[in-house]
C-alpha cells in the first residue's frame, strides 16, 4: 500500500518551534510567566453582560431559513454600527461570514484566479500566508515605512505590481504597528487601484480602538474604487468565540460582486442561526466592553512608557490604534534568543520577525494584560535589558 498523498498547499512545516517548546515547558513545570502577547479579550479580566448569552435563546433560530448573505436583522445591526461611523449603508452591501478569515477566502476567491497576487504591507499579521496558500494565491508583501511615524510607501505598492496583482490589502489600524492609513495614504492607494485596474481590502477589526488619530472607516467607499471592508465581533465586541464577521461592498462592480459572493456563500451556509440571531444584540452592546479595553490599553501604554524612560537602549514606536506595541531592541543577537531569555525571567513577548520584522531588533507586547501582570513583565523586561545589554548598547539606526 503507497503512502498518502497530501496537496502541496498544505506542506507546512509542522515541527514544535523552540520557543513553543520553552513555553510549554515553563507552564508545565508551573512557573510564573506574565504573558504580554495576549490577543484574546475573554481571558484577561473584562466584564461581560451577564446576560449576554441570552442572545443565543430566540426561538426564530429553530427555524432553518438559510439565506446566503445572512439575515435580514443580522445586517441591519451592521448598518447601523456603521451609521455610528458616519456610513449610511444598505444591508444588501453586507454579506455575512463565520469569521474574518472566511471573509478573506471568499474574496480571494472572488478576486483570484491560481497564482494571483495581493499586495499586502509589512509589518503584518502572519495568518495571511496561510489563508492565501490554502486559496492557491500569492502574498506579496510591500514594507510600511517609519518615520516619526509609520507610513505606507505608495512607490513600494507601486513598483510591487506585477500582471498577477489583483487587489491591494489593508488593515486599518495596521496589527502589529498601530498605524492607522491617512487620507493622503488612501487617495494613493486608490490612484494605483483605479491606474491598474485593482480591487482593496481593509481589514477594520481594530477600528474602534484608536488611541490618537480619528477612526474613519473605509466603508463610506474610495472614488471608482471596489472596495470590500472585512470585520467581526471578535474584536468589536470582545467576542471571538462567536464567530461572526462581515464582508461589505462599495465601489464600481459592487452589484455583480455582491451577486458572486452570495453564490460563494450558498455554497458554504457556514453561519449558523442562533449567532444570527443574537448579533444585533451583541453589536448594539459593543459599548460597555470596548470602554473597558480602551482604558486598559491606555493604562498599559503609560506603565510602558514609565517602566521604559528608565532605559534608553529600548523605544516604544508611535502607535495609533489597537492593543499592541513594537519595541525597537538593540539587535545584538537573533529575537529568538531574546525572547527565550525574556521567557526565563518570567515574561512572554512576541518578536518582531513574527510579523514579517527583522530577525534582530524587534518585540512586540501586546496592552491587553491585566494591570497587575502587565506591570511585572514590563518590569522583567526592563531589567533583563539593563542587566544583559547594558546601558553602552546603542539602537542601530531606524
Amino acid at each position: 500500500m503507497g503512502l498518502m498523498r497530501f496537496s502541496k498547499r498544505t506542506d507546512w512545516n509542522t515541527d514544535e518551534s523552540e520557543l513553543a517548546r520553552a513555553h510549554r515547558l515553563r507552564v508545565l513545570a508551573g512557573l510564573p510567566i506574565a504573558d504580554l502577547t495576549a490577543s484574546n479579550p475573554t481571558r484577561y479580566g473584562f466584564q461581560y453582560n451577564p446576560q449576554l448569552l441570552d442572545a443565543l435563546v430566540d426561538p426564530l433560530a429553530l427555524d432553518y431559513d438559510p439565506q446566503p448573505l445572512g439575515s435580514l436583522g443580522a445586517r441591519q445591526s451592521i448598518c447601523r454600527y456603521y451609521s455610528a461611523h458616519g456610513v449610511a449603508l444598505d444591508p444588501g452591501q453586507i454579506i455575512l461570514t463565520v469569521s474574518t478569515s472566511e471573509a478573506y477566502s471568499f474574496l480571494f476567491r472572488l478576486l483570484c484566479d491560481p497564482e494571483s497576487e495581493i499586495l499586502v504591507p509589512q509589518p503584518g499579521y502572519p495568518l495571511f500566508d496561510y489563508l492565501a496558500a490554502l486559496d492557491d494565491v500569492r502574498i506579496k508583501p510591500v514594507s510600511l515605512v517609519y518615520d516619526q511615524g509609520w507610513q505606507i510607501e505608495p512607490e513600494g505598492f507601486r513598483r510591487a505590481i506585477t500582471p498577477q496583482t489583483r487587489a491591494i490589502m489593508l488593515v486599518h489600524p495596521n496589527n502589529p504597528t498601530g498605524h492607522f492609513t491617512k487620507a493622503w495614504e488612501s487617495q494613493e492607494i486608490a490612484r494605483l487601484c483605479r491606474e491598474n485596474n485593482l480591487s482593496l481590502i481593509v481589514d477594520e477589526v481594530f477600528l474602534d480602538y484608536g488611541i490618537s488619530t480619528a477612526t474613519l472607516t473605509f466603508a463610506a467607499g474610495l472614488e471608482e474604487v471596489p472596495v470590500f471592508v472585512v470585520s467581526g465581533l471578535s474584536k468589536i465586541a470582545g467576542l471571538p468565540q462567536m464567530k461572526a464577521s462581515w464582508i461589505v461592498a462599495t465601489g464600481p462592480g459592487r452589484v455583480e460582486g455582491v451577486e458572486r459572493l452570495e453564490v460563494i456563500a450558498d455554497t458554504f451556509l457556514s453561519m449558523n442561526a442562533p449567532v444570527q440571531c443574537a448579533l444585533p444584540a451583541w453589536l448594539d452592546g459593543r459599548g460597555g466592553i470596548q470602554d473597558q479595553i480602551r482604558k486598559r490599553v491606555a493604562a498599559n501604554l503609560g506603565v510602558l512608557d514609565g517602566e521604559l524612560s528608565r532605559l534608553t537602549e529600548v523605544q516604544r514606536l508611535e502607535v495609533e490604534g489597537g492593543w499592541y506595541a513594537v519595541l525597537r531592541v538593540p539587535a545584538v543577537q537573533p529575537d529568538e534568543q531574546t525572547v527565550l531569555a525574556l521567557l526565563e525571567a518570567g515574561v512572554w513577548v512576541h518578536p518582531g520577525y513574527f510579523f514579517g520584522m527583522a530577525e534582530s531588533g524587534w518585540l512586540v507586547v501586546s496592552l491587553l494584560a491585566q494591570e497587575a501582570e502587565f506591570s511585572t513583565g514590563i518590569n522583567a523586561l526592563v531589567n533583563y535589558f539593563r542587566t544583559h545589554q547594558g546601558s553602552n548598547m546603542t539602537l542601530l539606526g531606524l
